[in-house]
């Protein structure tokens, strides 16, 4: 067991040597706004045994149907948010889910959720974020200088399962659209075709993306640095938090291009802005 945990913490050191920002979890909630307390438990102490500095949690309304993400429910999700950022401030930051559809009581949502020390928003596809629905909530991140974290993909099956998720293409857009917005492209290593969603964003600067998700293909880490550079990738597990870590430490980039994706430099004001 000793030879063990020595081998764990020479793999390990690239995290315990260096400031780490995860920006992409979920602690979920039990459909009727009661916290799943041993879901917020386990992500914590998974998060304490990596080395993990700070963790932007979400909960976000995962059904492809605006109806369900109701004023009621977004408030109810965020408040579990709270929960989990109360018992574990340490570690804990967290992100606001609304449905753009809601427009005004979005915008009353997320100002809520930043009063209380929310990082930014977290959208999931219940609209792509060009939908013109979506601008007022966009134009409202602006003001309040937070960034958007945004369910994205492309699918390469059919029917798709997830008709309005956000691809690149949507995200080159809406980046165009608003340059001061800042936008990140959720789980590049998620599913579908990586190759296209980094050539649609590799020109839209306030776009960056997350190395969350379960996909592991070689190379994926390495071009997603070679077209983005490492100063537009953030680290991030959404649920796979070992082999997202194994992409990482397993990655063909240097060690300073690890190092900026994990403390996340680009977007680190949004952390200590958050965290005063």
């Amino acid at each position: 067991m000793n030879n063990i945990r020595k081998y764990y913490e020479k793999e390990m050191k690239l995290f315990s040597d260096n400031y780490v920002v995860n920006w992409h979890e979920h602690v979920w909630d039990d459909g009727k706004g009661h916290m799943n307390e041993a879901g917020c438990e386990a992500l914590y102490e998974g998060a304490c045994a990596t080395y993990m500095d700070k963790v932007l949690i979400s909960c976000p309304v995962v059904a492809g149907d605006a109806s369900a993400a109701t004023e009621e429910r977004c408030r109810q999700v965020n408040n579990v948010i709270a929960e989990a950022v109360k018992r574990h401030p340490d570690k804990y930051m967290g992100m606001c889910f609304v449905c753009g559809g809601l427009k005004d009581k979005a915008v009353e949502e997320v100002k809520r959720c930043i009063d209380m020390g929310f990082v930014g928003v977290k959208l999931y596809h219940q609209y792509v974020i060009n939908d013109p629905m979506m601008y007022q909530l966009v134009e409202a991140c602006i003001r309040f200088d937070v960034p958007i974290l945004v369910h994205a993909g492309k699918l390469t099956y059919q029917p798709e399962s997830q008709p309005r998720i956000s691809s690149g293409q949507h995200f080159a857009d809406i980046g165009r659209r608003y340059p001061e917005a800042n936008f990140i492209m959720a789980h590049i290593t998620g599913g579908g075709d990586w190759h296209w969603q980094l050539k649609a964003i590799a020109d839209v600067k306030n776009v960056v993306t997350d190395l969350s998700g379960s996909v592991c293909d070689n190379p994926v880490v390495e071009e997603t640095v070679r077209v983005l550079g490492a100063d537009r990738v953030l680290f991030g597990t959404d649920g796979t938090l070992f082999s997202c870590i194994g992409k990482i430490l397993g990655s063909n980039i240097s060690v300073e291009d690890k190092k900026t994706i994990l403390a996340g430099k680009a977007y680190d004001r949004f952390i200590r802005k958050a965290g005063k």
